[in-house]
């Protein structure tokens, strides 16, 4: 989750509920510790095995690392490629925990782990995939209740691994869309998270635009939009509260969606006007 804590099916029309711990485990690391024991069984370097199952060599190391959760066209490949007696499959069953991701945001993230358009209006705060360390780590430890310091570890190693995503997927289109006050809020605004933000404009597969201050009313009003597209060309919205995730697959309301966020597009600042104004903001703090 975006705000203070960060799924797993790719069924869009599944629906998340309940619980609103953060969970963790070591799964993650033993599912990568045995991909990469039969890799090197099979006397296969990361950089060739990589191609083998149709993902970059940083995604198979993230995998291996236990940092990025295994998407099921993955193992599916892998279990192929490594001739891995079933065992991949097996244990990719049991990985439903996920360290510092809370439980109704664990299908979203999933499905954002493999989607090919993500598309996301913000106007509470600066999303997740876009946040420096210190700004994560302040939502953290601000957050009520009082969280440990394991926890507060364990989201941010979360966040800093979903926000591979826009690096590790250069042929997925990232676009947001954040009001201008977001990057105004006090002390939680610095040189540094412009600086960031600005830095991933430069990606070619990130599109950053800025709703201006200026602009009494736009098509998002009523709130934060979260649209992504699957490999399989459907697409799905989330909507999130102060507790609680909600997938949306109804095609009616998904489409609803869709057209506000198109009409923001135009509402809000081009992209050149956009990273004008973020390089303002930047020398004025």
């Amino acid at each position: 989750m975006d705000q203070a804590s960060d799924g797993a099916v790719v069924d869009c029309g599944a629906q998340a509920a309940g619980g609103t711990e953060p969970e963790g485990s070591d799964s993650l690391k033993t599912f990568g510790a045995v991909v990469q024991a039969f890799r090197k069984r099979a006397r296969l370097t990361q950089e060739q095995f990589a191609p083998r199952v149709r993902y970059s060599v940083p995604t198979v190391a993230s995998i291996e690392q236990g940092r990025r959760f295994p998407p099921a066209d993955f193992v599916d490949r892998a279990e192929e490629v490594l001739d891995a007696f079933g065992s991949l499959r097996a244990a990719a069953r049991h990985l439903s925990r996920r360290p510092g991701l809370a439980s109704w945001f664990r299908q979203w993230a999933r499905l954002e782990a493999e989607a090919i358009n993500l598309y996301t209006y913000e106007c509470r705060l600066v999303p997740g995939l876009l946040q420096t360390e210190a700004y994560a780590r302040k939502l953290f430890i601000n957050q009520l209740p009082l969280l440990s310091e394991q926890q507060v570890e364990e989201q941010l190693v979360a966040r800093l691994a979903r926000q591979q995503l826009l690096r590790e997927r250069p042929g997925t289109t990232y676009g947001f869309i954040l009001e201008e006050h977001v990057l105004q809020r006090g002390s939680q605004t610095s040189a540094d998270l412009l600086s960031h933000v600005i830095e991933l404009t430069e990606l070619r597969n990130v599109e950053i635009q800025i709703m201006p201050l200026a602009r009494a009313s736009h098509a998002g009003m009523d709130g934060p939009i979260r649209l992504l597209e699957t490999p399989q060309n459907r697409w799905c919205a989330y909507s999130e509260g102060q507790e609680s995730g909600q997938f949306i697959s109804d095609l009616k309301v998904v489409s609803m969606l869709q057209m506000r966020y198109a009409r923001m597009r135009s509402q809000a600042l081009s992209l050149e006007d956009s990273l004008s104004l973020l390089r303002q903001m930047r020398g004025a703090t």
